[in-house]
């Protein structure tokens, strides 16, 4: 029997176009190649202040693994996750059987979802009191409000949660994300969460052309202790005229896709 994998009908079929080398200059007008990002030390161009601006890209290593590990599950994650029919990691059921509401219902893969398997390049745009991400898969974008405000004490569920951010320091960006929907999952291994995930990014810019990003997450209904699911992840600047490509998922491909894949088994 054929199986696949959550990267093959999301990433892959849902597209309406074929995914490019990581790094790439994709449609960036044909200039020379920018250096990629170094190292902090000596000869690294040392990195601006409070400033993430720019198109960033973590490579192959955006793509998360098959079957993120995780922190244990409390009984409530345990018996919402046995819900989740994948079709990576252990929950990896028959393409027929799988229920993945990203490749079946094209439903948004949500937050943290989109930083945690499919972390394709994205760009950040500041403005007074926000700091804007832009996301080349799915298209998707989210607000960081960094105003002053606090996070709402019972906010209502949405894909993409509801998001402050405050400088630690000149070169850390700390973002705190509360109210995301409960029908999204994390991973493309179908690792489950609830409504009362706190999910902690750090972004921390090493040099010009490096960032590296951590993420956090806390849900005590879900997982018995907090974990990390990106430590240090390694974000390397793009050129200043890079044209991201446009992915956006398509439920009509992935219809197409999983009828041929049933077909062969």
């Amino acid at each position: 029997m054929k199986r696949f994998t959550f990267l093959t009908v999301a990433a892959t079929a849902m597209c309406s176009v074929i995914v490019l080398a990581q790094n790439s200059r994709w449609n960036s007008a044909g200039l020379p190649p920018t250096p990629p990002g170094q190292q902090a030390g000596p000869a690294a161009p040392p990195a601006p202040k409070r400033d993430l601006t720019g198109t960033w890209d973590a490579g192959q290593a955006g793509v998360g693994a098959r079957g993120m590990p995780a922190a244990p599950l409390t009984s409530w994650g345990d018996a919402l996750g046995k819900t989740h029919h994948s079709g990576d990691g252990a929950r990896m059921v028959p393409v027929t059987e799988i229920n993945d509401p990203l490749s079946t219902l094209a439903d948004p893969s949500g937050f943290p979802r989109n930083l945690l398997f499919e972390l394709r390049p994205f760009q950040v745009v500041q403005t007074p009191n926000q700091v804007l991400m832009l996301y080349m898969f799915e298209k998707r974008w989210r607000v960081i409000w960094t105003d002053g405000r606090q996070l709402p004490a019972d906010p209502d569920p949405r894909w993409y949660g509801y998001s402050v951010g405050r400088w630690e320091d000149d070169n850390t960006f700390v973002v705190t994300t509360l109210g995301t929907d409960e029908r999204t999952w994390l991973d493309n291994a179908g690792n489950p969460h609830s409504s009362d995930l706190k999910v902690e990014e750090r972004y921390h810019r090493v040099s010009r052309d490096l960032m590296e990003l951590t993420v956090t997450l806390d849900d005590p209904k879900a997982y018995t202790t907090p974990w990390r699911a990106r430590d240090r992840l390694q974000l390397k600047a793009m050129p200043a005229d890079t044209d991201l490509m446009e992915m956006i998922p398509s439920a009509s491909e992935a219809a197409v896709v999983k009828k041929i894949y049933a077909a062969e088994k």
